[in-house]
């Protein structure tokens, strides 16, 4: 009888920790690993803008092959490496394919005191475009330079200043959004608005005509083009880099 009692008892444990590790399983499946895209992003047209192992798709920006040096591809995350200690750093690279209309989204990781940032609309032949700001609000000097904070993480580089913002701070993964629907732009920050405008209006024009890119004809007014990701010699990582094409 005892025998019978502790064959049961063994038998309810296996069961137990068999549907544990099953349910575990499932919401790891629920949540998407990293680099992958679940069902539901599949089915409403998300691509993997970096697979997570390779540097397939990406090159820099004034070369045909991506930088020999100065970024890192490790467990799933790719970096931008601080330049002290190198000969000299990779360079900021760049998708091979453009882009129209587009929401993208790509998890960050900056170090304390980092600049960085993901631009949009480049041309393939210079790395100037419209930028999100990647950057420790706290600790980098650009914080407090500019106008009015337009400097500052989340904002449009050097042209508008983010809203009030959800930021988690360095060495902790954040989440950008940047959503591109003919000239209308907006910023995102882990689920948070923090810039909305329209290309090439009245204001765009009043904007640039104020910045450092006011020698620059027509800028950011271009239909289509790469997204880069910036090499700014700080330590800057990435991962989970996904689009969506706008139709």
């Amino acid at each position: 009888m005892k025998k019978m009692t502790y064959l049961a008892a063994a038998l309810l444990v296996l069961i137990s920790v068999g549907n544990t590790a099953a349910g575990q399983t499932k919401n790891s499946v629920d949540k998407g690993l990293d680099n992958t895209l679940t069902k539901q992003e599949v089915k409403e047209g998300w691509k993997l803008l970096w697979d997570g192992k390779t540097t397939t798709g990406w090159r820099g920006y004034i070369t045909p092959a991506f930088p020999e040096t100065g970024w890192e591809i490790k467990d799933g995350i790719l970096t931008v490496l601080p330049s002290q200690g190198q000969a000299k750093s990779g360079g900021d690279i760049i998708t091979i394919d453009t882009y129209k209309n587009f929401e993208l989204t790509v998890d960050f990781l900056f170090a304390p005191g980092a600049n960085g940032g993901i631009k949009y609309f480049i041309d393939g032949k210079s790395n100037v475009g419209c930028e999100y700001q990647i950057l420790d609000d706290k600790l980098h000097p650009d914080a407090k330079a500019g106008i009015n904070g337009n400097l500052t993480l989340a904002g449009l580089y050097d042209l508008i200043t983010p809203r009030s913002k959800i930021d988690n701070g360095p060495d902790k993964w954040n989440t950008a959004k940047i959503i591109v629907k003919s000239n209308h732009v907006e910023h995102w920050l882990n689920g948070q608005l923090t810039v909305s405008y329209e290309r090439g209006d009245v204001a765009w024009k009043a904007l640039v005509a104020t910045s450092k890119f006011k020698g620059k004809a027509n800028f950011g007014e271009a239909a289509e083009g790469h997204i880069l990701l910036q090499d700014h010699k700080c330590k800057v990582s990435f991962k989970n880099i996904k689009i969506r094409e706008i139709k």
